[in-house]
């Protein structure tokens, strides 16, 4: 499966974002996908995943903030993103992994990877 994340940009503190990922492949509906990011100078961090029926999964950074959701007809995943604080700034990457998604979840650990969209947040 191929990955295209978009929708990053600048954004004021307190304001909304919503990154899309764009999928590919006949197996997309039958994928486990996720959102990462990467803030400067630190490791990669999961946010939020979710099962292809629509069961979801976030870290605690992303619990109440942030939304994941998809569209398996249009082969698309969505995070959206509230209440974005100057911590949020990052490279936001969606994933993806055909195991299922209790094994992915909780390794919390996506074999596909897209290329990444950055994120500013302003004080």
């Amino acid at each position: 499966v191929q990955l295209q994340a978009s929708g990053g940009g600048l954004v004021q503190a307190g304001g909304s974002l919503r990154l899309s990922c764009a999928g590919s492949g006949h197996s997309f509906r039958s994928y486990s996908m996720g959102w990462f990011r990467q803030a400067p100078g630190k490791e990669r961090e999961f946010l939020a995943a979710i099962s292809p029926s629509g069961a979801t999964d976030y870290a605690d950074a992303a619990k109440d903030r942030f939304t994941i959701s998809r569209d398996n007809a249009r082969k698309m995943v969505y995070l959206q993103m509230n209440s974005l604080r100057p911590e949020d700034t990052a490279v936001y990457y969606c994933v993806a992994d055909p195991r299922a998604f209790m094994v992915v979840s909780s390794l919390r650990d996506f074999s596909f990877w897209g290329q990444g969209t950055e994120v500013t947040v302003s004080s």
